[in-house]
């Protein structure tokens, strides 16, 4: 199965989309577009997956991933209201040319730097918020000068980390339909036990084939892939709930709780409580 191709209608008077989804219109599956995404999250949790990244997310994030990376959100729970404002936008819809100019080398490199997605996580966090939100109901040309005043604040923020490791629209055409049915069994399956030999089937190749097809394509393990899946949805968990670490353990997803607390500590350097602790000291 490709990545579903989304695209999203732009209104007559409109040049690129500036718009909320919420719960149900917000749940799409392993997905790509050709338009740049600004997505601010307004209300739930859950885990993001951009390229080969694994995350959380949660109410008040902002994410800028580059044109064509496939990406999900995938929020905690089925019953969870979870709602997004959601920017795209063409690097062309400025005008053939616009990119080109001398002002705009620092956007360019932006726009490049998107390619392996990226996370706004400092001081320019609250006030780009407030200006997607006024995206939304901005008119006119006001609507264009709020969408580079965003722009202009991401260019000026200095804690926007790269998220993937790898630009995942450089995997070879001919193999990327077999990476992507491998990305979307393991996020719609991560709770359940998932052996080489099944995963392998997927990708309809041999285990040792496909484990050196996935490491190459994605500079991950598959089993790192998977833990990073199943400690992420456990973050979350330990965030928002106050279920047992031990059923924590089990519903993420791990055998074991021995294993549960290693591949947490190699992957977050803290054990789930001192991870539970730390946020609720964080929310206080």
């Amino acid at each position: 199965m490709k990545p579903f191709i989304q695209k999203l209608p732009l209104a007559a008077d409109t040049s690129f989309v500036a718009k909320t989804f919420r719960t149900p219109h917000f749940e799409v599956p392993w997905h790509q577009h050709i338009e740049y995404e600004l997505i601010l999250f307004t209300e739930g949790m859950g885990m993001s997956f951009i390229g080969n990244y694994v995350g959380e997310f949660k109410e008040g994030d902002i994410f800028f991933i580059g044109s064509n990376v496939p990406h999900t959100f995938q929020k905690q729970e089925k019953e969870l209201l979870t709602s997004a404002v959601v920017v795209q936008f063409r690097d062309d819809f400025w005008g053939a040319g616009f990119l080109n100019i001398p002002e705009n080398n620092a956007l360019t490199e932006l726009l490049r730097l998107s390619m392996k997605g990226l996370k706004i996580a400092g001081d320019s966090k609250l006030p780009l918020a407030a200006l997607i939100r006024q995206l939304e109901d901005a008119r006119g040309f006001s609507r264009i000068a709020t969408l580079c005043s965003c722009l202009e604040l991401i260019l000026q923020e200095k804690y926007r980390p790269t998220l993937s490791t790898r630009l995942m629209n450089d995997v070879d055409s001919k193999h990327k339909q077999r990476l992507d049915n491998t990305f979307q069994y393991t996020i719609d399956h991560f709770q359940q036990s998932i052996s080489l030999q099944q995963i392998a089937g997927i990708a309809n190749m041999s285990i040792t084939a496909f484990c050196s097809y996935f490491k190459k394509s994605t500079k991950k393990s598959y089993i790192e892939f998977l833990n990073e899946i199943r400690i992420g949805y456990a973050c979350t968990l330990l965030q928002d709930t106050d279920k047992p670490i031990i059923d924590i353990c089990y519903e993420s997803g791990f055998n074991t709780t021995v294993n549960f607390n290693k591949q947490f500590l190699k992957v977050k350097n803290a054990t789930p409580s001192q991870y539970r602790n730390k946020f609720c000291k964080h929310v206080a």
